[in-house]
């Protein structure tokens, strides 16, 4: 198969979807990858190591979308980017397609074959997303704090507190990979932690680990009470391949700190308040109702080194069985790679995401 890497043009996107080694993975595997010259140089890749591990390099983005029958990314496409679709092209990367209509139907009307990384599920859970959901965890802690700092709007808290002054209350939404992840960032950090999940088995295993932290089943009356006295707030709730669902309502602002921070995670697929809307690293926080809301919709891609090798290390392996097998092989012959199938041949073969828009959800085995 012919595997095609290009630059990442998503505002302050630095990961890249292949590295080196990855790339001599698929040519040792004999297969043909061709790189876009610079592909990896902001995450610390020079085109020098793609060529020693067999890449052919190419100036040309426009001829690498041509040569390639497989198109390995970090994120989604572009609206720049849809002039590169053909029919049975197959695209490998995070799609997110549940919260972006424009890209469903150009990767129909173009009989794009697209695997999402966020979609594929084996018996480990979603093993593709969890590298990038553990660095998310970290991160959105890290942000948070950054902006409680006075100067970037914030209340003026220290997170970790000082001898004689409270830390700052971080509440969790969430407590799986990202929630745990910023879980064990902030309470490294000594702030005061409150979580809600649904699960109350997670809930107890939680706090047997962070002994330390409140934990509330969540529901509606427990997230009002936990909102009104948090200072950073971590949304972090994942229906995988659907859209989030708004947690946070705009009539539950009036009763929270004024320069408190949501960092809503969910931001990919949606964003978890009736706010929220996705923002960049160059610009990414705004205001509402007196509460900053940093919605940056690829959060590690400000960590790109880190990220790119942990995607590289999850992805690789599924990447590697469907350049091998062919799609349609791959597809029957492993379950992950099925879920991960979005749409096929012009169909929407995953339900969530025909149910984002109300469309027709065609199985795969009703295509094969």
């Amino acid at each position: 198969m012919k595997i095609g890497l290009v630059r990442e043009i998503k505002s302050s996107e630095d990961r890249v979807g292949l590295t080196p080694d990855a790339v001599g993975a698929y040519v040792k595997s004999g297969h043909t990858v061709y790189v876009e010259k610079g592909s990896g140089e902001t995450s610390g890749f020079k085109d020098s190591a793609y060529l020693k591990k067999g890449a052919i390099l190419i100036d040309d983005k426009a001829l690498v979308w041509k040569k390639s029958d497989m198109i390995v990314k970090v994120k989604e496409p572009l609206k720049s980017e849809y002039k590169y679709f053909r029919k049975n092209l197959i695209i490998y990367t995070y799609m997110h397609l549940a919260a972006n209509k424009v890209l469903v139907d150009a990767l129909v009307k173009k009989q794009v074959s697209s695997v999402a990384y966020e979609t594929i599920k084996d018996e480990t859970g979603l093993p593709c997303l969890r590298p990038m959901s553990e660095v998310a965890g970290k991160l959105a802690v890290l942000e948070g704090a950054r902006f409680l700092y006075k100067n970037n709007g914030g209340n003026g808290l220290l997170i970790s507190g000082v001898t004689g002054v409270n830390p700052a209350n971080v509440l969790i939404i969430g407590g799986g990979v990202v929630g745990r992840s910023a879980l064990d960032n902030a309470y490294g950090l000594k702030a005061d932690v409150t979580l809600l999940d649904i699960n109350e088995k997670n809930l107890n295993a939680l706090k047997e680990k962070y002994q330390n932290i409140t934990t509330y089943v969540s529901n509606e009356e427990n997230l009002i009470q936990s909102l009104k006295k948090a200072d950073i707030v971590i949304s972090s709730v994942l229906l995988p391949g659907a859209k989030a669902p708004k947690l946070i309502k705009k009539a539950y602002y009036k009763n929270m700190k004024k320069g408190s921070v949501i960092v809503d995670v969910a931001i990919d697929q949606g964003g978890s308040t009736e706010v929220s809307k996705p923002t960049t690293h160059d610009n990414p926080v705004f205001t509402y109702g007196g509460v900053i809301h940093y919605c940056v919709a690829n959060m590690p891609g400000i960590v790109p080194k880190t990220s790119t090798i942990a995607l590289n290390l999850a992805t690789l392996k599924f990447g590697l069985e469907i350049a091998n097998k062919g799609l349609e092989k791959a597809i029957k012959e492993n379950d992950a790679i099925k879920h991960g199938l979005n749409t096929y041949h012009g169909y929407i073969t995953h339900k969530e995401v025909s149910e984002a828009f109300d469309y027709h959800y065609t199985p795969f085995e009703m295509l094969s």
